[in-house]
């Protein structure tokens, strides 16, 4: 009768290691004979790990995968407070190094088996008795299921040194558990045939082990001291994923959302300013709705999203918009004078964005770590960020269409996207240009009220 394992038996291996982990969330893990890296692969996803090390004597298949581990284009770009890194090792686990002690789980997935049984005495010494990890979790062939695997001779692989019985296996763990001070549970992944299991057991056997006392508890092998000092493993691969921990990452990522959000505010406000030329004014409480509408549809419009920890309420953000468009309005309108220089004030963007809330913590902070940034113009107190009126990009952008043409680069009413950028630094695409040519036509019917206005307040009220 031959067994069907849906999923395949190794990724039923693999999830039973990624479930511990989601239990138990430890921050450093090993994967011993980590091979081609496939656990890795997938522990790597799961958030909370710190220290992710992969140790295998194979270093040759060992470098063909690992960079496969490699952070993603999305790490980069919504990096999390996560702070992950990654290490992979060629060693043998019968030796001792120094650097691998104090890891909260140690996995060895079908590994034992390729260990001569003196090895496999080593093995117990280095991984219980030197690293000394929270959790260890051992899996290896059940031999009683060999004879359900059809055309299966000896073996299951070539380079296989033995094959336990459950209660060969069962000895061994309680061995290791007695000598360094753990306890464990016997389980196992790739059900037998039905009526079979009780019999037959698991087709893979694994023992999940326990350290007595926690992080307190465990014994020191002998002679442990004097062999501390080597670091026989040679590191092949090192990588320390992008994380918002990271400062100058915090930062980037503050003045892409700071930068999109202040030419939000700017681009709401010309646009009222605008409706309120065209309209002689009137509006009242109905507009005032229109603003709060236009405040929450806009707040799933920003190009910069960040994976946060500390989601702020639905009813947080519905008071920061009715102080945004109550107090935060008058204010902003106030700072924009004939320059043609939008001002933004820092207190009005902070309460506005709830990401820009969550990355920077107060508006003190907000200043500070704006305050180098090439990126981004404050104005001379330092508390409001400047950014250049439409009209003036649009006649920017028209200049630069006029020297393409004059120079037969480029057909009339086009600009290359590299030519088309705002003071924020972001780029914008042609289908972006001629919103914004809408807007300007838009903006001119009122140009000479808004030239003349002091204040935005004046042109809304």
């Amino acid at each position: 009768m031959e067994p069907m394992f849906s999923p395949p038996l190794h990724r039923q291996r693999h999830q039973f290691v990624i479930d511990f982990v989601k239990r138990n969330k430890p921050l450093k893990v090993l994967d011993l004979g980590c091979g081609e890296c496939s656990l890795l692969k997938l522990l790597k996803f799961h958030h909370g790990i710190d220290l992710l090390v992969g140790l295998d004597l194979d270093g040759a298949k060992v470098k063909k995968k690992m960079h496969a581990l490699a952070p993603l284009s999305t790490d980069y770009l919504q990096p999390s407070y996560d702070q992950l890194r990654l290490e992979l090792y060629q060693g043998s686990v019968t030796q001792k190094d120094a650097r691998f002690r104090g890891f909260d789980l140690v996995t060895s997935i079908e590994l034992i088996e390729h260990l001569t049984l003196a090895d496999v005495e080593r093995f117990s010494e280095v991984v219980f008795g030197h690293m000394t990890p929270l959790a260890v979790i051992v899996s290896t062939p059940n031999s009683e299921y060999n004879p359900h695997l059809p055309g299966l001779e000896g073996f299951r692989h070539s380079d296989h040194k033995f094959e336990w019985t459950r209660a060969e296996f069962k000895s061994w763990a309680l061995k290791a558990c007695v000598e360094f001070g753990y306890e464990v549970e016997f389980t196992g992944v790739g059900r037998a045939p039905p009526g079979l299991q009780e019999c037959v057991g698991f087709c893979s056997q694994i023992g999940v082990f326990h350290r007595l006392g926690g992080r307190g508890g465990g014994n020191v092998s002998l002679n442990d001291g004097a062999e501390e000092v080597f670091f026989p493993y040679t590191l092949l691969y090192s990588i320390n994923y992008p994380s918002l921990r990271d400062n100058n990452i915090l930062r980037r990522v503050l003045v892409s959302e700071v930068l999109c959000w202040t030419e939000e505010l700017k681009s709401r406000w010309m646009e009222e300013t605008t409706k309120r030329n065209e309209g002689g004014g009137s509006g009242g409480g109905g507009e005032e709705e229109g603003l709060s509408n236009h405040v929450r549809s806009a707040e799933k419009l920003t190009a910069c999203e960040v994976e946060m920890r500390n989601p702020v309420s639905e009813d947080q953000e519905e008071e920061d918009e009715r102080v945004f468009w109550t107090n935060g309005q008058r204010r902003l309108e106030s700072r924009t004078s004939h320059s043609r220089t939008v001002s933004v004030p820092l207190d009005m963007l902070w309460s506005c964005c709830p990401k820009v809330r969550a990355l920077s913590g107060s508006v003190g902070n907000l200043r500070r770590l704006l305050m180098d940034e090439p990126e981004v113009k404050l104005n001379p107190d330092g508390d409001a960020v400047l950014v250049n009126h439409q009209e003036q990009d649009l006649e920017e952008e028209e200049e630069d269409r006029k020297v393409l043409r004059t120079a037969g680069l480029q057909r009339p009413g086009r600009a290359p996207t590299h030519l088309n950028k705002r003071k924020s630094g972001r780029r914008t695409s042609h289908l972006e240009d001629a919103a914004l040519s809408r807007s300007h036509v838009r903006i001119e019917q009122g140009k000479f009220e808004v030239k003349q206005s002091h204040s935005l307040t004046d042109s809304l009220q």
